[in-house]
């Protein structure tokens, strides 16, 4: 009976998180489109999002590509097709391993400093006194910054994916004295129109669910100092979990629409 309960408690906390969740995304849509616009701060957002987590992206690509050229050509040189390579490398970065990864790797460095710096300001009655003051804390807060996210994922994806491809040709020239033209000339062959878009697409939410989660948690932290510590880490929990269901039915969606 306790399990069981207790089980039931947990899924109503994550459906009545989830609504509140999708409550605060409905207000972020319902503001973002109204004035003032806070492009300055914005401006701000994405460069302490984007170029302040260019170097954790690329080194991140960078060991994915050497990792998963070195892993997988052993295997492929067992059946005699190294010449794929270079194509089937190049189609799992773009299509899912580089997005996914870095997307993870956001999650943790932009979703927990958002919670935590939200949620210092929330505990330390900050985002109240920008109230009091007449300005408009989720203007100026949330929105700014889920745009931003949702803005720089998509090019901290864009890098680290040429990144990792950088990486997986040194594999391949060392390993298989492969030039540079030949090994780019077969992944961008390979890659198609069906590749690209969902693969590009899906970013743009992930960025989303970054940001919008990393701000609910910060912005709605409760319990003094120590909330900030669970806003963080929950942020990070969270929006990796949106972004694994979004994963999901961005593929189920690409699967279907690319088969017609």
């Amino acid at each position: 009976m306790t399990k069981n309960s207790g089980l039931w408690y947990q899924m109503r906390e994550i459906v009545v998180e989830t609504g509140e969740i999708a409550l605060f995304a409905r207000r972020f849509f319902r503001e973002v489109f109204n004035p003032p616009y806070e492009f300055r701060e914005l401006l701000k957002q994405s460069y302490i999002i984007g170029n302040k987590s260019i170097f954790l992206v690329a080194t991140t690509g960078f060991i994915m590509g050497l990792v998963l050229t070195l892993q997988t050509r052993p295997t492929m040189s067992q059946f005699g097709a190294e010449a794929w390579m270079p194509a089937m490398v190049g189609i799992s970065i773009v299509r899912e391993i580089g997005p996914v990864i870095t997307a993870l790797i956001c999650a943790g460095k932009i979703g927990s400093s958002i919670g935590a710096e939200l949620g210092s300001m929330k505990v330390t009655e900050q985002i109240a006194a920008m109230e009091v003051s007449g300005t408009n804390p989720f203007k100026y807060l949330v929105i700014t910054r889920v745009v931003a996210a949702t803005l720089m994922v998509p090019l901290l994806v864009i890098i680290a994916d040429g990144v990792a491809l950088t990486g997986s040709y040194l594999v391949e020239h060392v390993k298989g004295n492969v030039s540079m033209q030949l090994y780019f000339s077969q992944v961008f062959r390979n890659i198609t129109f069906g590749d690209l878009v969902p693969a590009t697409v899906k970013t743009f939410f992930f960025g989303f669910a970054i940001g919008i989660v990393g701000c609910y948690k910060g912005y709605t932290s409760k319990k003094g100092t120590a909330g900030v510590g669970r806003a963080a880490n929950s942020a990070v929990v969270v929006s990796s979990l949106f972004l694994f269901i979004i994963d999901f039915i961005a593929v189920l969606i690409a699967d279907i629409f690319f088969e017609l």
